[in-house]
């Protein structure tokens, strides 16, 4: 079988699995959010925090209930790191320096691990465990409830409860990624990851010689970090990593389990509102802007263009053979467009245009799918705004789901949608201005693009990197954990707001002069609005980094 033969089976079988999946994983979702039992556990649960489930909250006490969460989890995670020389299953590790702590606990946190440091040298097993792992799963049950309090607010009327955060958290964690990422690393270890706690594993065949890698629960996180679509990983190299990605089907499991939630939240969306055909149009403006990615990168890879990979026929520099250009390809793409971050090449060795792909899919917003919950709620905002700029083209009042878009509405979406670009720029103008632009190990266009795509990966909460930068310094583990703290919990608060501004409408009856929102016209319109956009901010950034590299 030919590589081309093999990579388009590849991406068919994996859009096959995730059609077949989406209508019967979805509706299992949807019965998680939407039930009103609650199990043993999630009741003690619940009894222990002092929170009383039958207790809704309006979307002020939503977000600040999110921001408490998160704010003690990073205090917590810091704390860890700081502590850890004292700690069982240490490994003898020194503590983490002040910095690094903040940005690690940062990155967690916010879903975007981010790791300036090699995971198997620098955490001890307690650390990667009841710390980083805990936030694997936490942090992206936040994601997804704060998507689903959206959607209430899409779908109830003159009410200003969006449902209550902590019963949200306690089931999506307990009802959804813990079973999955259970089976997910069964299947892992089956396909030959490790799942171990020695102290260290000696290896040869590796590198060469004996030295004593650390061993660790690899396929447990493994699982939990592709399933919550988190980054990070326990070995440096992360998914390029053969105790982490051994074979071809784990690497086709992983870029599943990537995409499996943020692609079955549609069907959720549908079913909440009342009308599953608007969960199937947001479904393939997402599919469309995914396909398309994965193509064109597939392409501009495989194309080899440049001096060295047309000298010798392919681009295959920083990828791994056991996985050739094309599942390497489709691995970024996937991994971009969605929140994780994960890696299985070496984004920085692609070639110039191949290597924009990844960061334009974060520059999207992270929307196709997205990550978990995030994805969801970023394009539910970018259909809003399409629905209201068709609103001035006709001379209406937009509406989306009977809800009218005002200018309230339309200032919380502009602002969700400021917030990312404002960091990534701000960012990387200021990296440059105080000569910070210095740790990247190339100059001219493609020292730029290390640049801008450290700070577009911070502020989308992915946590991928060109990896000829270096960040192990106060500077960028300051200004980074800042873009990913703003870039994370501004826009939930903001998409908070338009939830609970959308719930205490009441619903206006459709029209022979309502906008349909389900029908391919509306599909078309969101992915023209969301390219547009995109374009718009980014096209000059873009142009001085990779577009002048590549040309």
């Amino acid at each position: 079988m030919s590589a081309t033969t093999a990579g388009v089976l590849f991406v068919v079988s994996l859009g096959v699995a995730l059609v077949a999946l989406h209508r019967p994983f979805g509706d299992y979702l949807y019965s998680v959010v939407s039930g009103r039992r609650h199990g043993h556990v999630e009741r003690g649960i619940l009894r222990l925090v002092g929170v009383d489930r039958s207790a809704e909250q309006s979307w002020a006490v939503y977000a600040r209930s999110v921001l408490a969460f998160s704010a003690v989890s990073i205090l917590f995670l810091y704390a860890f790191q700081r502590l850890q020389q004292h700690l069982w299953l240490s490994l003898g590790f020194e503590p983490v320096v002040p910095h690094g702590a903040w940005n690690t606990a940062v990155s967690f946190v916010t879903n975007t691990n981010w790791q300036w440091y090699p995971g198997e040298s620098t955490m001890g097993h307690l650390v990667q465990m009841a710390g980083l792992a805990v936030q694997n799963f936490v942090s992206a049950a936040v994601g997804i409830a704060v998507a689903v309090a959206l959607v209430r607010g899409f779908a109830r009327s003159r009410s200003g409860e969006l449902g209550n955060f902590w019963v949200d958290l306690v089931r999506i964690t307990l009802r959804i990624l813990l079973p999955i990422s259970v089976l997910g690393a069964l299947v892992l270890m089956a396909g030959g990851v490790v799942q171990n706690l020695s102290a260290g594993t000696e290896v040869t065949t590796l590198t060469g010689g004996g030295q004593t890698i650390p061993g660790g629960p690899v396929a447990s996180q493994e699982a939990i970090k592709q399933l919550g679509t988190n980054g990070g990983g326990f070995y440096n190299v992360n998914s390029a990593h053969p105790f982490e990605n051994p074979t071809t089907w784990t690497n086709w499991l992983q870029v599943f389990l990537v995409l499996l939630i943020p692609f079955s939240l549609p069907r959720v969306f549908g079913r909440l509102v009342g009308q599953p055909r608007q969960g199937y149009a947001i479904a393939a403006v997402m599919a469309i802007l995914a396909l398309a990615s994965v193509t064109l990168t597939i392409v501009f890879e495989s194309a080899g263009h440049g001096t060295v990979p047309q000298a010798v026929g392919a681009a295959l520099e920083g990828k791994e053979v056991r996985f050739d250009v094309s599942n390497s390809a489709t691995f970024a793409a996937a991994t971009t467009l969605t929140s994780t971050g994960a890696v299985n090449s070496s984004h920085d060795s692609y070639t110039a245009l191949g290597g924009m792909l990844p960061l334009v899919n974060m520059m999207l917003g992270e929307v196709a799918p997205g990550g978990v919950g995030a994805g969801l709620y970023g394009m539910l905002v970018l259909a809003v705004i399409t629905v209201f700029v068709a609103g001035l083209m006709v001379g209406r009042t937009p509406e989306y789901l009977g809800k009218r878009i005002g200018p309230r509405e339309i200032k919380l979406a502009s602002l969700y949608f400021l917030v990312t670009p404002a960091l990534v720029l701000v960012g990387t103008a200021a990296a440059f201005a105080t000569g910070n632009d210095a740790t990247a190990l190339n100059v001219g266009p493609h020292g730029l693009s290390e640049v801008l795509y450290a700070f577009t990966s911070a502020s989308n909460n992915n946590g991928s990197a060109f990896a000829g930068i270096t960040v192990a310094t106060p500077w960028w583990n300051t200004a980074l954990g800042l873009c990913m703290l703003l870039g994370r919990f501004l826009p939930i608060v903001l998409v908070l707001a338009l939830a609970g501004s959308l719930a205490r409408q009441q619903p206006t009856p459709a029209s022979a002069g309502t906008l349909p929102t389900h029908r391919p016209l509306f599909v078309g319109m969101v992915v023209g609005v969301t390219v547009i956009l995109v374009a718009l901010t980014f096209l000059p950034a873009l142009a001085l980094g990779p577009l002048a590299e590549g040309l």
